[in-house]
């Protein structure tokens, strides 16, 4: 097995010294991988998409102002309950919403404004969690797709292996290997990516999350105080 990957190595680099300097460009690689790089690509282009498009609205989701709930207490505390509700529909983002829920819900009981935060809070969260368990999906069918490309890969090599007569040169060998091979590097690529990236957004989930939790109860407890 050690000759004949270098015979393989050997037999690479001298197709494709003059081409690239002895380095087999990364999309002709790609090309030797056949079908199966097909779905790896989409499922490539899927995960760019979602890791993008969830970072954009858990970053806008989490840029709540600062000064946002000592507006919202100053409001309530003086009694200007419309002045509040203007100021979260003026403000996008889940902890405004809860906010202003739980504003409408003033003057009902405690339990009953705790309830609806929750709810709204509830719906927020489903909203930040969208499309994050498709990511963790590719993250691990990637992988699988590549090894599937690979044996199907292998199958095809030694059935030309087969067909051939007399003996068979290492180069037809080495050739088959390495192309079915292509498809196990994409899909570990490819997983690897989506693996990191739904694990990054996750931890950024949990983060506006504890800070909804945190602002729900400071608004709770803005409610309980005397007046």
């Amino acid at each position: 097995m050690v000759i004949l990957l270098q015979q393989l190595a050997t037999s690479d680099t001298t197709a494709v010294g003059g081409e690239g300097d002895g380095v087999l460009f990364f999309f002709e690689l790609l090309l030797k991988g056949g079908f199966w790089l097909v779905p790896l690509v989409i499922l490539w282009g899927m995960a760019i998409y979602i890791f993008f498009e969830r970072l954009r609205n858990l970053n806008r989701a989490s840029k709540t102002p600062f000064e946002f709930m000592e507006k919202i207490k100053n409001l309530v505390a003086n009694g200007d309950v419309n002045g509040a509700k203007l100021l979260c529909s003026q403000t996008d983002s889940p902890i405004a919403k809860m906010i202003e829920k739980g504003i409408h819900r003033i003057g009902s009981p405690l339990k009953t404004i705790e309830a609806s935060i929750e709810n709204v809070g509830k719906i927020e969260v489903y909203k930040l969690e969208k499309n994050l368990s498709l990511l963790a999906t590719i993250s691990g069918a990637a992988p699988m797709i590549g090894f599937l490309g690979t044996v199907s890969g292998m199958i095809q090599a030694f059935i030309a292996i087969a067909q051939e007569e007399g003996s068979v040169s290492p180069k037809l060998l080495s050739t088959g290997i390495y192309e079915a091979m292509v498809t196990t590097a994409a899909g570990l690529v490819v997983g690897i990516i989506a693996y990191l990236g739904y694990n990054y957004l996750v931890s950024k989930v949990q983060k506006a999350i504890h800070y909804m939790e945190y602002t729900s109860i400071d608004f709770i407890d803005l409610l309980q105080e005397p007046q």
